[in-house]
């Protein structure tokens, strides 16, 4: 037909009556051509070339999205992304809001050319951050379809900063307030997005949300904004983590970046990194430059001074505070063999059973003087590089064997009048860790601050009187029913949780030493994750909500013994959005209720270049409700 017609008007000369026919019959059929496209648009969306004449569309029923083929009685139908907004609980929004939450039933073209930002400083460091955050937003809209198919116009967005709020250079401590408020509305043919919270974090949370209030509709090919939207909303529990471990195996530095951003979408708010062990020792000590020297795998795996600053300065920009830990008295091996002055004992011994829980052994002496100056320029560096509000000091799974093994440790002891029994092993435990505390309080110019340590046998019922609960946090790994919690609960410790049952994100694979599954099997799903109540723990153990404050949050833990730069976004992705919810929001509802908002958030963190583990065939995301058990 198209060739036809650029015939009939290509031709350079026609005459008498037939010409009045051809043109008719020419006109007829540009209008036909006109009409059917016109129809086609008016029941089809102008469906975009990335999905040439998709026949279904979707419609909200009972709180799920239901698939349907596109038939001529179907007015205005509805692409996936959009019904999600609107069909459901708050919008597909990941973390739950909190507080008061009202959605519009409208969705506006947005041009995500046209998205500016109002009432900041733009001369301060925040300004610039939020800023910042502005063009990730808009660059993070532009790779939600190709450019090709994103169709042109649509409204303005501005992004106006309403209300007082602290203009200083950022700064994330377990007292600072993350909460924000935000209210989408349109107004003189121009789309508003007021913002409003006391703190810079509060408001990069607000447009992290707002991110996800925009999607691409491809039945129209239109980037299109959830309008008349007002969200009220704030994190229930003010620490909210991963662990990763980047000392049994190397994890490169944009693997970590990829996890800050990745927790960055989900609220999550604490990095912590566990950064040596006695595998290797790639932190660059710039007051003990050995350490790296003989402890990295290699001088390409060793964290500069330069991958440190952008690392924390990424965390800031993102709302995550980067916590470094320095494990000590075990867990030290690689790294301190030129140290001498016999600092370190059982390292690599044999049989490795006989003194640690893993290969290489390793501990700290702590009779050396030599150890304490060799942690005070350790610590010196860590809060010169972290300028941390917390340092984790570690202290778990200590070798009472080990120390056991030195005839010189046991020297010391008989002139300070212990025996070898049990209980004096652990007074010199205490011996330890109360001369590596006073060292980082000194390393610190006399400054107090919060210290993190394991449960351990120091938290046992015989030794816990060796622990300051107004000088130590402590990060519970074992288990949800560990009569450990109510102890450290009963006496005023605050506690992060940690319970290996559902948090460490590496166990349920392959044993790494032998044969069958590692020791923590098995897998630990999303939906086990979601379900780890810090307060149903609490509740569990006989304690009621007056004693919440004791409870600063959470932290999934993921160790390297078999992960590396390859591995990480699989293994902690989405799985920690689902500890990201449970910690905003602690939602009295069941994993059930939030599944299709998971599944949906996880294709979020996949177009944003997070390598996450599928949870679901896609069907069950295009098909609501038909995959149950």
């Amino acid at each position: 037909m198209k060739a036809r017609i650029v015939k009939l008007f290509c031709r350079k000369r026609i005459r008498g009556p037939r010409r009045h026919v051809q043109l008719l019959v020419a006109t007829s059929a540009v209008i036909m051509m006109v009409l059917f496209f016109l129809i086609f648009v008016r029941f089809f969306g102008g469906v975009a070339s990335n999905n040439p004449g998709s026949p279904w569309y979707y419609y909200c029923e009972s709180g799920i999205c239901k698939k349907a083929e596109i038939i001529e009685n179907v007015t205005s139908p509805l692409c996936l992304g959009i019904c999600q907004l609107f069909c459901g609980e708050v919008g597909g929004i990941w973390p739950k809001p909190t507080g008061h939450t009202s959605f519009g039933n409208y969705m506006a073209k947005l041009n995500p050319y046209e998205i500016t930002l109002s009432g900041v400083d733009f001369g301060s460091i925040t300004g610039q951050l939020i800023q910042e955050n502005v063009n990730k937003l808009k660059q993070n809209i532009m790779n939600l379809a190709s450019i090709d198919t994103i169709k042109k116009g649509g409204y303005s967005l501005i992004l106006n900063i309403i209300g007082q709020f602290n203009n200083e250079a950022p700064i994330l401590t377990i007292n600072t307030s993350e909460n924000y408020t935000i209210n989408i509305y349109q107004k003189d043919n121009k789309l508003y997005a007021d913002i409003s919270s006391a703190t810079y974090f509060g408001i990069r949370h607000a447009i992290e949300t707002l991110s996800q209030l925009i999607v691409y509709d491809d039945l129209y090919g239109e980037i299109k904004i959830t309008r008349d939207v007002y969200i009220q909303d704030g994190p229930v529990f003010p620490y909210r983590g991963i662990l990763l471990d980047t000392a049994r195996n190397f994890i490169d530095k944009a693997t970590i970046l990829r996890t800050i951003e990745a927790m960055s979408m989900s609220k999550l708010n604490t990095f912590h990194w566990h950064i040596t062990d006695s595998h290797s020792f790639p932190y660059s000590s710039r007051t003990w430059p050995n350490m790296p020297r003989y402890g990295a795998y290699s001088s390409a795996k060793i964290y500069t001074e330069k991958d440190i600053k952008e690392i924390i300065n990424f965390g800031i920009l993102n709302g995550v505070r980067v916590i470094p830990e320095f494990d000590a008295p075990a867990h030290i091996g690689e790294g301190w063999q030129w140290v001498g002055h016999n600092s370190t004992v059982c390292f690599k011994a044999e049989p490795w059973q006989q003194y640690c829980v893993e290969p290489p052994c390793g501990q700290l002496n702590p009779t050396s003087e030599k150890v304490y100056e060799i942690l005070e320029g350790i610590y010196t560096d860590m809060l010169r590089d972290f300028q941390p509000d917390f340092f984790h000091m570690g202290g778990d799974e200590v070798s009472i064997k080990c120390w056991n093994s030195s005839n010189l440790i046991k020297d010391w002891m008989i002139d300070h009048g212990l025996d070898f029994s049990e209980t004096s092993f652990y007074k010199l435990w205490n011996y330890f860790q109360s001369k590596a505390y006073e060292t980082l309080i000194k390393a610190n110019n006399g400054n107090k601050l919060p210290v993190i340590l394991w449960t351990s046998g120091l938290t046992n019922e015989d030794n816990l009187q060796f622990l300051d609960p107004k000088k130590y946090i402590i990060q519970i790994w074992t288990t949800k029913t560990d009569n450990t919690i109510g102890r450290l609960i009963k006496n005023d410790f605050r506690v992060i949780f940690s319970n290996y049952d559902a948090l460490y994100l590496d166990c349920g694979f392959g044993a790494w030493i032998g044969e069958g599954n590692n020791w923590c099997a098995p897998y630990k799903a999303w939906q086990n994750i979601y379900e780890n109540s810090p307060m149903k723990i609490l509740e569990n153990q006989g304690f009621s909500k007056k004693h919440k404050h004791l409870v600063l949050g959470s932290e999934a833990a993921l160790w390297s013994e078999q992960v590396d730069s390859t591995s990480v976004d699989s293994r902690l992705w989405p799985r920690s959005a689902a500890l990201a919810e449970r910690l905003w929001s602690d939602p009295s509802s069941s994993w059930i209720h939030a599944e299709q908002r998971m599944l949906k958030h996880r294709e979020r963190l996949v177009q944003r270049g997070i390598l996450a583990d599928s949870l679901e065939p896609e069907w069950c995301l295009q098909n609501q409700g038909h995959c149950y058990l």
